[in-house]
């Protein structure tokens, strides 16, 4: 709010009477006495019982007192839907108190030179007024009234509504401010500092009384303010009539929480353009910076001077003596958390923006090629050193800037930061400018004037209940009956079908809702030899499969898809290739049709294979620093029994990424022509459909399609453990990876298959588990930790693992955890109870899985490759329940061995290790503030 005197002065014929406090009447019979805290360069500061700081700056040198008050609440402090509210209290505290009137009406008759601002850190309210004793002890007496007493009326509030939509609107005819808002939005993405002080116009308009009430209560308080009297005034005298009006006040029980939202390091350069009707062109760089009470931002203030000052600064001799802008300025916010500086060009309508933003770039981003001269500092060193002196030798300058001082933590910091000014070298601030001044911690924006406006109005959100109030939506979907999922009768309902070519069927017919289908079809192709030296090719022909097919492209397929309703996707890897899908019983034909000319006539479109290829480039070069990939792949390296072009190898990513750039077109199709049919295939279906009919469908889409190789099915036998700890840098990446695995002798029909999974489920399964409760419910340390359990259906080949998400700086931590939980779990086995939630938890996962329509297909694909049923299933089921502690507590002793396992740790453990080490002894900084803050 900028109101000047004079017009305030216009029409007012009101009187004021002396407010009387409330807490007058409560007042302590013992008077209450202010103590001195410290005096710096004439200023005394005292405090007062109730927590009210007070600074006394006596000046006789001109005839005029300055009453400032600040009040440590700014737009940092509003929470959603309240953005706005602490400028709107600075309005609505000028309404007075319930004896004041109005304090506008009431200054403007003494002829007081007074305002209020608010910014983000705080809201300060000051009177300059001519040095007499009635006037300095009504200003006191004024300010300690509203300080507790101001009404904040509704009836208030809905007037004062059209002035501040009015400032609103006057900021948004300003191309600066509109561009800085925007551009502080952009640049925060959590902190306040990137929301405007003025707020939200829909928060300001639909803001509730009772709310602007409690925030009024809470901050405006003694303990909160710093009270400033500079000028000409008795310090006897003013310092009797501060603990008269403000003792009275009684300091409040509420407690203050600091704020501690922080963004974090920038990972990129960020930019915006605004598009708006005006006249101004302008270009603007913002860099976040440090706090105002931090040594950087008086080195970021001098570099501002160096680099666009006028007419001596960078930017004003290259851009404006160049005529490549009409102006520039630059803007250093020294705030109480992280601030920022921004840098402005003005440009006329013939100046070219992207010239200007290259000009500016090149200046201030290239300070490591251009170091700050001795002449330019000791230029931006006078500049504002003679800035503060001016406001040192004016009692009403330095009375209301020492309200930015009190805002960053404390009133000496004016003073500190002079001497920073003085003390500071060539290094310190050619250091400044090598750590903000880059690419990665930039903001750019442009504010480009347009004749006319573009915006996209967004509607006003319906009533929903109106919206909905007679509705009654489309027909009912078909209900699916009541399936039992046991494994036996799953096994009642399936029938298994061998089509001469030996193709696999399997078929669950059920009503399901809305006539359900859900389908897996897997191919089995090629051997050990036929298929090395193949894998990139194999993955790369699956993926083909879909990007173009019979007389359809990739964009074809997909729509078609989704005008059927249906969902499908092919994958492939080694020796397998996979077809999933869901649809509905009147799409099935179309759809099986569909996946007989995707598996049987791909196109192999040549410009699709390349971007394949490319994505598939991209992703694994972009998994060299992910700690998840680098910790599985790792683990699996370490693991490989394999040599070199074996379709079962795993290798290097620099491996993977050779194998992907030598692959051709050719090779896919060779591979799809060579090694697929469907004479080793497994099909699975389950759901609403009529079996004959697919049956014969499938026969003859399917049935003389055979691979021209044979398919032998490749052995997997169990690696040899590996006992060891490998720790990779990941640099840069917040999370940290841990993995570990333990090879272990075990088939899943071995007898000792139903204990191993209980095993796993007590030590790991689940957030019920020993090392989740470990590591995230007790620790803290982990977002997700655990342990899994496999074992091959074919070889006596398993594996026990490990992991965990973590901090990197926690490594030590985990490891410890990790540690400690394995050797009490050998030691002392598990509980009763343990085994019996184990129980519960491993037959509720089971049951679950078979109630997934999709699952169940997969299942019974695996039961055909395997040569099994769902008896099976069911024999497992009761083996699980049929566990005994004993027989639990033995197989932990016989598989888990601490000393055994790969443990694998990937994260940015050296620059934790670097946050870490004792910090070199830090300079002088500023006296610790005193009071509640």
């Amino acid at each position: 709010m900028r109101l000047k005197p004079l017009v305030l002065t216009l029409a007012l014929s009101l009187g004021f009477t002396m407010p009387a406090l409330a807490a007058d009447a409560a007042a302590p019979a013992a008077a209450v006495k202010a103590a001195k805290l410290s005096t710096v360069e004439g200023i005394t500061e005292y405090t007062l019982p109730n927590g009210l700081r007070v600074l006394l700056a006596p000046d006789s040198s001109k005839p005029t007192t300055t009453v400032n008050i600040t009040y440590l609440v700014g737009s940092r402090h509003e929470n959603y839907g309240e953005t706005g509210m602490a400028h709107l209290l600075e309005h609505m505290v000028f309404k007075g108190t319930a004896t004041s009137g109005n304090l506008m009406e009431a200054m403007g008759k003494r002829g007081m030179d007074f305002n209020g601002t608010t910014f983000m850190d705080r809201t300060n309210y000051y009177e300059t007024f001519p040095a007499t004793d009635a006037n300095l002890e009504w200003a006191l007496a004024m300010e300690a009234d509203r300080m507790v007493n101001s009404t904040i009326l509704r009836s208030e509030l809905e007037k004062e509504f059209s002035v501040v939509r009015n400032e609103m609107e006057s900021g948004e005819n300003n191309p600066h401010l509109v561009l800085w808002k925007q551009m502080t939005a952009v640049t925060y993405d959590w902190h306040n500092y990137g929301k405007s002080t003025i707020g939200a116009r829909a928060d300001v308009e639909n803001v509730k009384i009772e709310n602007l009430q409690n925030f009024y209560r809470k901050y405006y308080q003694p303990d909160n303010a710093v009270l400033v009297v500079a000028g000409k005034f008795d310090p006897a005298k003013t310092l009797a009539l501060i603990e008269k009006n403000f003792g009275a006040i009684a300091r409040p029980t509420r407690v203050l929480s600091p704020t501690y939202t922080a963004d974090a390091a920038r990972d990129g350069a960020r930019e915006l353009t605004v598009k708006r009707i005006g006249d101004k062109t302008l270009a603007a760089v913002l860099y976040p910076t440090a706090s105002g009470s931090h040594a950087d931002s008086t080195a970021i203030a001098l570099l501002g001077e160096v680099l666009a000052s006028s007419p001596n600064g960078r930017l004003h001799k290259s851009m404006v003596e160049g005529k490549k802008a009409v102006g520039v300025s630059n803007w250093a916010l020294a705030l109480a958390e992280p601030g920022y500086i921004v840098f402005w060009s003005e440009l006329s309508k013939t100046q070219s923006v992207d010239e200007a933003r290259k000009l500016m770039l090149e200046h201030i981003e290239g300070m490591k090629k251009r170091p700050v001269t001795a002449e330019e500092l000791g230029r931006a060193k006078a500049s504002l050193l003679n800035d503060i002196d001016k406001t040192i030798n004016n009692p009403q300058a330095l009375g209301t800037e020492l309200s930015e001082s009190i805002a960053m933590g404390d009133w000496r910091l004016f003073f500190l930061n002079r001497d920073r000014i003085e003390a500071m070298t060539l290094a310190d601030v050619q250091k400044a400018a090598e750590n903000y001044f880059k690419e990665t911690n930039r903001t750019f924006g442009r504010f480009l004037p347009m004749k006319e406006s573009d915006r996209t109005v967004t509607p006003a959100t319906p009533d929903v209940a109106k919206l909905l109030a007679n509705y009654t939506g489309q027909a009912a979907v078909a209900e699916g009956e009541a399936f039992d999922v046991s494994p036996l009768n799953i096994e009642k309902r399936t029938s298994r079908v061998t089509l001469p070519n030996g193709l696999k069927l399997a078929f669950l017919p059920k009503k399901t809702r809305a006539a359900t289908v859900n389908g897996q079809f897997d191919l089995e192709v090629g051997d050990e030899k036929t298929l090395f030296g193949q894998s990139a090719i194999a993955d790369l022909t699956a993926d083909m499969l879909m990007r173009g097919a019979g007389k359809m492209s990739r964009s074809e397929i997909t729509t078609r898809l989704d005008a059927i309703k249906t969902k499908l996707s092919i994958s492939g890897k080694g020796s397998g290739v996979s077809v999933r899908f869901q649809t509905s019983r009147a799409k099935l034909p179309e759809v099986l049709t569909m996946i007989g000319d995707l598996l049987r006539s791909p196109t192999f479109p040549a410009t699709e294979f390349e971007q394949l290829r490319a994505e598939n480039l991209t992703a694994i070069d972009g998994s060299r620093n992910d700690p998840q990939a680098v910790g599985v792949r790792m683990v699996q390296t370490e693991l490989n029994q394999f040599k070199k072009g074996d379709i079962r190898y795993v290798g290097s990513v620099d491996e993977a990424i050779a194998s992907y750039k030598e692959a051709t077109l050719a090779d896919a199709k060779r591979f799809h022509q060579t090694m697929y049919g469907t004479n080793n295939g497994k099909f699975a279906l389950v759901g609403d459909f009529d079996a004959a009919q697919v049956e014969a469908q499938l026969k003859d889409l399917f049935g003389n399609w055979n691979s021209k190789n044979k398919f032998v099915r490749l052995a997997e036998p169990m690696p040899t453990p590996k006992p060891n700890a490998r720790q990779v840098e990941t640099p840069e990446k917040a999370n940290a990876f841990y993995m570990a695995a333990l090879p272990i002798k075990l088939k899943d029909i071995d007898p000792d298959y139903a204990t191993a999974l209980l095993v796993n489920e007590v030590i790991g399964g689940g957030t019920q588990s020993r090392l989740f409760a470990r590591l995230r419910q007790k620790d803290g340390i982990s977002y997700g930790a655990g342990s899994f359990m496999q074992a091959s259906s074919f070889e006596q080949n398993g594996s026990l693992g490990m992991y965990a998400i973590y901090a990197p700086e926690n490594l030590e931590r985990v490891k410890l955890g990790i540690k400690e939980e394995l050797e009490r779990y050998v030691r002392d086995g598990m509980t009763a109870t343990e085994l019996d939630e184990a129980k519960k938890g491993q037959m509720q996962q089971r049951q679950t899985s078979r109630a997934q329509d999709g699952g169940l297909a997969a299942g019974h694909v695996n039961h055909l490759k395997s040569g099994r049923t769902f008896a099976r299933t069911a024999e497992t089921d009761a083996q699980i329940m049929a566990v005994t502690l004993e027989q639990a507590n033995a197989a932990i002793r016989k598989y888990i061995e601490p000393g055994k396992f790969l443990h694998v740790y990937a994260g940015d453990f050296a620059s934790a290790a670097k946050k870490a080490a004792p910090a070199p002894a830090a300079a002088p900084a500023a006296p610790a503030p005193t009071g509640a803050k």
